[in-house]
């Protein structure tokens, strides 16, 4: 057997995540002996990836916003170590703009588009490489490039698999991508996925043997398509299947236009998948209409909500907001931030508008008087709607956002602000705290609720109800009794003398008695304060989070 002299490669940025685009292509070409294929993170140390690497004729890297810089490192690192060694690199990060790209020393070889046809005819015809279209090389200086945007026919994948050439062991702990179709019916111009409009479909049989494959050995599937649901018929078919096949464990993620879901999908949804089997990322990006249109972006917001809250118990929602579009100033941000988040997604994103390559939004960006990070992922800088305190300011609250409500610290108490005051100006307000208590790097979970109270204490108190909240947030997030703070439980007599009564067996769990002055499950179900004296009971069992007990006491 010949040794392999070509590795395909790209570096994730996580170890949980595994790339199709490498498998892809190794399925369709691993008769050719010379091809290997080999996966590592962004985090991994370069000087070992390029000493791998450079082993090599020919590496070729999978290139993205998230590991371009460290792609273009490792392989200038190759090539101090092997000048032989040739790169080739492709993907979406190198798609468009590669003309200045192409001349880095590092750089021999860039496909540009699908990578099928021009990879394969990369193998056929090296070195002889001149003639083969969508691929840039040079030779002395000269660049050679033919563009040609035919795409590749997916009916060929049909009987293959790309996740065959893994250990099936290695797949149970990581995130599994899956593709059905490719392009986007939609022109939003900030995605590249709007730069094709022509929505091509997989084979279905190809699809459902491969999600068999997936569901069988991995946990966590995740569909690549940018509007899974954009034919009616194919997604509950698709639905149907999974549900037929799907082992308890399995999660499967979709993203998903929520305007256009159909209402048959819904109910399909409703009475027949399982809580907490699907998860839906849903892009909402911005309330304010102006902007959508400027980014000839159509959503009808009313229609997103009616759907988020119909399938909120029965999905799992991922929202998604971006801060900097065109026409978005700070105030039309508060707003649709304060509107998505009283949908209470379990997880809501806010991005910051990226210009990347290729993108109408990069192209035009002096219309808006945008600047922008030259070095990926591109993030905007400043803009005629936001200046840089302004965007600065929103990191603090994005950071707050991600500690506090999307990994589920401070549900309740967020919650209750979301009802009596500005979520926004919460957030806001907590990060910039935040950030001159701690940093947003480093910190310990004693420290997430200690900055909280303060920050509570500090700003909100008069609200008696607030601190109350935090404690019950506090307790609630450990699966082992943690020590006492921030509310006095009551005294130990009084305590156990409660837990006999209500013949708790608190000689083998333990147990949390909080005083407090309001009606919390009216609290849970309508933000409603409703004074009462109350006790809540947490109740420990070491493995799983706890579960609060009620026992009322009324004046």
């Amino acid at each position: 057997m010949q040794q392999p002299s070509i590795l395909l490669t790209t570096l994730n940025a996580k170890y949980i995540h595994l790339n199709l685009a490498i498998r892809l292509l190794y399925e369709l070409n691993k008769t050719d002996e010379r091809l290997a294929w080999k996966e590592f993170t962004i985090k991994e140390d370069t000087d070992e990836m390029a000493a791998y690497c450079s082993e090599f004729e020919v590496v070729c890297f999978s290139c993205y916003i998230w590991n371009i810089t460290q792609t273009l490192t490792v392989a200038k690192k190759i090539k101090q170590i092997n000048p032989n060694t040739s790169i080739l690199l492709g993907g979406p990060e190198v798609t468009y703009d590669w003309q200045q790209l192409i001349f880095s020393d590092e750089v021999d070889y860039i496909i540009t588009g699908e990578g099928e046809i021009p990879f394969a005819q990369f193998l056929a015809n090296y070195p002889n490489t001149d003639h083969i279209d969508n691929l840039v090389s040079k030779t002395n200086g000269i660049i050679h490039y033919h563009n040609n945007s035919t795409a590749f026919e997916l009916e060929k994948y049909a009987s293959t698999n790309p996740y065959q050439n893994d250990d099936p062991a290695t797949l149970a702990n990581r995130v599994l991508y899956i593709e059905t179709s490719r392009g986007c019916p939609y022109k939003c111009e900030f995605c590249l996925a709007s730069l094709d409009n022509r929505v091509r479909f997989l084979p279905t049989e190809h699809i459902k043997n491969n999600l068999r494959y997936l569901m069988t050995h991995g946990k966590t599937i995740k569909f690549l398509d940018r509007t899974f649901n954009v034919k009616k018929d194919f997604t509950i078919d698709m639905f149907q299947f999974i549900l037929d096949h799907a082992k308890p464990d399995n999660v499967f993620q979709f993203e998903i236009t929520a305007d256009i879901l159909h209402p048959a999908i819904m109910q399909f949804i409703k009475e027949k998948v399982p809580k907490g089997m699907f998860r839906f990322e849903i892009g909402i990006q911005t309330v304010n209409q102006k902007a959508n249109l400027e980014v000839s972006r159509k959503q009808d917001f009313a229609k997103t909500k009616g759907v988020i809250l119909a399938l909120k118990d029965y999905v799992e929602m991922h929202l998604d907001l971006i801060v900097g579009l065109p026409l978005d100033y700070w105030d039309d941000i508060k707003y649709s931030f304060e509107e998505v988040f009283k949908l209470f997604p379990p997880e809501l994103q806010l991005g910051f508008l990226k210009f990347l390559k290729g993108t109408p939004v990069r192209e035009k960006y002096q219309e808006h008087g945008y600047v922008f990070d030259e070095v990926a992922p591109y993030q905007i800088i400043r803009s005629n709607y936001l200046s840089e305190l302004e965007l600065a300011a929103i990191t603090k609250l994005e950071h707050a956002l991600e500690i506090y409500w999307n990994k589920k610290r401070l549900k309740y108490t967020l919650q209750y602000i979301t009802s009596h005051y500005s979520i926004f100006d919460f957030l806001l307000a907590l990060g910039k705290y935040f950030e001159q208590k701690s940093s947003f790097y480093q910190y310990t979970l004693n420290d997430i609720y200690h900055i909280a109270f303060d920050f509570i204490q500090e700003n909100y108190s008069v609200d008696t109800v607030l601190p109350q909240l935090l404690a019950i947030d506090y307790y609630l997030h450990h699966k082992i009794k943690p020590s006492s703070k921030f509310i006095a439980e009551i005294s130990k007599k009084e305590k156990f003398a409660l837990l006999e009564s209500l013949k708790l067996p608190h000689q083998k769990l333990r147990y949390v008695v909080l005083p407090i002055d309001f009606n919390f499950k009216e609290m849970q179900e309508t933000f409603s304060v409703i004074p009462t004296i109350e006790y809540l009971i947490f109740e420990y069992n070491g493995s799983s989070l706890p579960k609060i007990i009620y026992n009322y006491q009324r004046n």
